[in-house]
């Protein structure tokens, strides 16, 4: 604030206390839900005087997959499906906790929202049927944490894909995950490129070839149209008036030129090219 800088804070990035994890699973517990909101309560309590912005979480889609999907960030586990599904609900339902939490106990003016790095529909040609498609599949592919966070239920489709495993849910648990948020922070990095299919989703998604270009991070595929179709799909699916990208970026390896200077030729070619399509949006 000193400096003019305008604070965002994110209460929950990656960073579960420990004691929560060996007490009662981390966010297979719904108790973990319900400290994150009462954690959330107190912070708004005691910052929301200087900090008038708060995301609940950063990518739900990353942690929970990759923590407790398939193990490889913390808390390492490969959860079977029932327990799995029933962290996802969990997750979601803290945010919505913590929602609620924030607006009883913060300051007058504090905005809240939450920051994920949504799966982006692109289609794979700018026709309308592909277009509809991609809008479906964006919609589809996030019905497990921003889509039930933004209409209040889970997709028919996500619902029938998790069949007997899914967990209990209430339509108290519902109203309390959907509670209306001031904006939407997204992540974006790469396209999942899409075109309609006579399937009865109506949508596919297109496999990179191996050829397809990306950064020196085996998984950042350049796709800068990425960049337009997010907002586009965010603002039309679910009217969000106040749209952040709070990540973008790329890996580089940084060499120094001869004469001692990075020129970061391939970070300026990716963010030039990025920008041009946020311009656009």
């Amino acid at each position: 604030l000193a400096n003019g800088i305008q604070p965002f804070a994110t209460l929950y990035h990656w960073d579960l206390p420990q004691a929560l994890q060996d007490r009662g699973g981390g966010w297979e517990s719904r108790e973990t839900s319900e400290a994150f909101g009462k954690y959330a309560g107190y912070v708004a309590q005691h910052l929301t005087d200087r900090v008038k912005h708060i995301f609940t979480t950063n990518e739900f889609n990353a942690f929970m997959e990759l923590g407790y999907g398939i193990g490889v960030h913390a808390p390492g586990l490969k959860l079977p499906k029932p327990r799995f599904y029933q962290a996802r609900h969990n997750g979601v339902l803290g945010h919505g906790l913590a929602v609620q939490a924030i607006r009883a106990n913060a300051k007058p003016g504090t905005k809240v929202g939450i920051a994920e790095n949504i799966t982006v529909g692109v289609p794979v040609i700018e026709n309308a049927e592909h277009i509809a498609a991609a809008e479906e599949a964006t919609r589809q592919m996030n019905a497990q944490y921003l889509t039930v966070i933004m209409e209040g239920k889970y997709t028919d489709a996500y619902v029938a894909s998790m069949g007997a495993d899914a967990p209990k849910i209430t339509p108290q648990d519902l109203k309390i995950i959907s509670g209306p948020m001031d904006f939407v922070g997204i992540n974006i990095y790469q396209p999942t490129f899409v075109r309609a299919d006579s399937g009865p989703s109506g949508w596919a998604a297109v496999p990179n070839p191996p050829s397809y270009p990306h950064m020196i991070s085996p998984w950042l595929f350049m796709g800068p149209e990425v960049l337009y179709w997010g907002p586009h799909h965010v603002a039309k699916l679910w009217n969000v008036k106040e749209i952040y990208i709070t990540e973008n970026g790329t890996s580089s390896s940084d060499v120094p030129a001869e004469d001692g200077k990075v020129y970061d030729t391939d970070r300026i070619m990716y963010l030039r090219n990025y920008l041009s399509q946020l311009q656009r949006a």
